[in-house]
């Protein structure tokens, strides 16, 4: 088995827990933005732990790139609030079915970012993924506000994965999101204000036993461990093919909240017919890439 191969193998594990954090964030009964800040002060103090253990330094070179990162901390927090906001107003399937658009807007970000073409493959792929989202629209229009939060979340992951493509490639991933969890906390601290006087009365800080048992879940596997292992992962793999593989999420989300919930997550043969397309777009992205890239060194040869 060669290295790539267990990148994408290991990346595809990465992306099943992801989709169950979609499940653990319905689960919990603590409000959105309350659950967000207990996610990011838990895996914030995991991290920390993790990163002493394994005796690792926590300097980062550049004052620069440290208000860079935990300014992706602010992206990551907004991501998660309205990530999990999503799937409150609708359901995990429509939740993970919006999100999976992130696929088509790192297509036309990374690019700019990293100062390289837009590839048209690379467009056409993510196409196929908004098609598909086309389709989950006309059929589910009813989940309308939830669809399109869940669109919001997909741009937001895409802005923080062509940053920490590029901050991989300068600093561990463990301290990478170490500093981001603790902006990403700081962030919604300063965000608690304005949510209590425009949204809410007060704060709900408190919560069951099993509330917080699903928060350090999601905070010790689905934060500490599967975000710092996808950012090791930026430094072999691209950002577009991680987002585009990113997009099965809601394939493995959403029999996962079928099994977990039922009936209440069953929907229409349109909605499962726009997934489908996703899928595609997925499926087809590797030997699409590989096919250019035996092409393009071909013609380098040839000149």
């Amino acid at each position: 088995m060669t290295r790539e191969t267990k990148d994408y193998l290991h990346l595809h594990f990465i992306v099943l827990i992801w989709g169950f954090a979609a499940i653990l964030g319905l689960a919990i009964e603590m409000p959105t933005v309350e659950l967000v800040f207990y996610r990011t002060l838990l895996s914030t103090l995991g991290l920390y732990i993790v990163i002493k253990v394994r005796r690792k330094s926590f300097r980062i070179d550049h004052s620069r790139d440290y208000w860079i990162i935990l300014g992706t901390g602010f992206l990551i927090a907004a991501h998660w609030v309205t990530f999990f906001l999503s799937a409150r107003i609708s359901n995990v399937s429509v939740c993970l079915a919006g999100f999976a658009t992130c696929s088509l807007w790192t297509a036309l970000i990374e690019p700019l970012a990293m100062g390289r073409k837009i590839k048209g493959y690379e467009i056409l792929l993510g196409i196929v993924a908004v098609i598909g989202i086309v389709i989950i629209f006309k059929t589910e229009f009813n989940y309308f506000y939830g669809l399109l939060v869940a669109i919001v979340s997909a741009i937001l992951c895409s802005l923080f994965s062509v940053i920490n493509a590029g901050l991989s490639k300068k600093y561990d991933p463990y301290v990478i999101t170490f500093y981001e969890m603790i902006g990403a906390w700081v962030s919604i601290g300063l965000f608690f204000p304005i949510y209590t006087r425009t949204y809410v009365e007060k704060l709900q800080l408190t919560g069951t036993m099993l509330d917080f048992l699903f928060l350090s879940i999601l905070a010790i596997f689905c934060t500490v461990y599967a975000y710092s292992v996808s950012v090791e992962l930026m430094k072999r793999l691209s950002v577009f093919s991680i987002n585009l593989t990113v997009n099965l999420e809601p394939v493995y989300g959403i029999i996962l909240a079928l099994i977990i919930f039922g009936e209440s997550e069953e929907m229409s043969s349109g909605f499962y017919l726009g997934t489908g397309l996703i899928l595609a777009s997925v499926l087809l992205y590797p030997p699409l890439n590989k096919r250019f890239k035996q092409k393009a060194l071909s013609t380098d040869i040839i000149r």
